[in-house]
């Protein structure tokens, strides 16, 4: 596609096991699988295949007919599929954009939902491309609420098969994947790089051990698995930039229950707020249903400043981690994420931040992990265990 809003790829969620015959035979529609008689492990569930059985693209044919490739692959289905226990190990094919040459259909937001409308494909790009929805197609995150969760998912359909010949690259959640699938790409390996993107499949970039309980991460702390997630915010009820602004859209419920606690001043400096939010996250961010998920996400709204225009207070900081400590048993937290409170927009520093969170944190009871910065990166020696805890990485 030409124009500053051009389709660089277009992507196709698969287990590895079906790669060689997607290698041999392309990506094929139902249909055209069955036909064929080709075997291969099913990445979805049976209830999905089928509604899409069941759903008519303007030509008069069924969903079963086509192939379907997504334009953000980060999307609420690939979520569900990685996080899934019986899942085994899943790659994303990037597809030529040329591919949209032989494509019939769009459909804006995915097509098995009866919210989603299928556009002949010259109409359904140029939706695509409209502002409001090109930016949710490029966003880092997705609700329900606004319709992103679905229109994340928005699917260009083939006609029964995107020839082998399409496959630009072929990308995996960790190095370690790499090699293996150079090895059943064999002479093709030449041609079709094999890229690790631990980010694309919701994985942090990297992690350290500090502790057995104690983690830093660099990564998107709102795909984190722990049972709570801590966020900084100020006592005023503004949530103005960083992640509390990105908690303040993506969670609503969080931001309204934010508000009301500084109203009512029960939220203070030294004191951070539990929300017990009864709904699961992961639940949440999954395309259907993922049985094995955390019951409950909560949000534990940590103030790192009085006033939004003001510095963060690291005594302030160093009141509220004390809060934690003595208190995350009777609260009942299970496990806790934590970005690096009051640095980036707070103007602290890690050197300084960093030890501090380590010392009130290393020694709970829960698994515990920190969020590094993501405005700056940390220089490596500020991750030891020595410059944290004042100890030897040698046990």
């Amino acid at each position: 596609m030409a124009g500053r809003r051009g389709f660089r790829s277009l992507y196709y969620i698969s287990p590895i096991e079906n790669l060689p015959s997607i290698l041999r035979e392309g990506i094929l529609s139902h249909a055209e699988v069955q036909r064929r008689g080709i075997s291969f492990l099913p990445i979805y569930d049976s209830s999905i295949v089928e509604s899409r059985q069941r759903i008519w693209t303007p030509d008069g044919r069924s969903l079963w007919h086509f192939a379907n490739l997504y334009f953000q692959p980060r999307n609420a289905m690939l979520y569900r599929v990685v996080n899934e226990k019986k899942t085994r190990k899943v790659v994303v094919l990037g597809i030529k954009p040329q591919v949209l040459e032989i494509a019939s259909f769009i459909s804006i937001g995915n097509a098995a939902s009866p919210l989603s409308v299928i556009l002949p494909k010259e109409e359904g790009i140029k939706k695509l491309q409209e502002k409001e929805i090109w930016e949710i197609l490029h966003r880092e995150w997705w609700a329900q609420e606004d319709g992103s969760k679905r229109i994340m998912m928005s699917e260009c359909l083939v006609p029964e098969r995107v020839p082998p010949e399409y496959i630009q690259t072929i990308y995996v959640a960790d190095r370690g994947d790499v090699d293996e699938v150079k090895g059943i790409l064999g002479p093709m390996a030449e041609r079709i790089p094999v890229v690790a993107e631990p980010h694309l499949f919701f994985r942090p970039r990297h992690w350290w051990k500090v502790t057995d309980t104690l983690f830093l991460v660099d990564g998107d702390m709102f795909f984190s698995h722990m049972q709570t997630l801590t966020v900084s915010v100020n006592t005023v009820g503004v949530m103005g930039k960083g992640m509390a602004s990105r908690a303040k859209y993506q969670f609503p419920d969080v931001y309204v229950r934010y508000q009301e606690v500084c109203r009512q001043r029960i939220l203070v400096m030294g004191k951070p707020y539990l929300y017990k939010r009864e709904v699961s996250l992961e639940r949440e961010l999954a395309e259907g249903p993922l049985p094995e998920a955390n019951e409950a996400t909560w949000f534990l709204l940590f103030p790192t400043k009085r006033h939004w225009r003001e510095r963060s207070d690291i005594h302030g900081i160093e009141e509220g981690l004390r809060w934690i400590r003595e208190h995350y048993r009777a609260e009942g937290i299970r496990s806790l994420a934590v970005p690096a409170l009051g640095c980036g927009l707070g103007g602290l520093d890690w050197r300084d931040v960093g030890p501090l969170m380590a010392r009130y944190l290393a020694d709970l009871e829960i698994q515990v992990a920190i969020y590094l910065p993501q405005e700056k990166k940390v220089p490596p020696e500020l991750l030891s265990r020595e410059f944290l805890l004042g100890q030897s990485d040698e046990r």
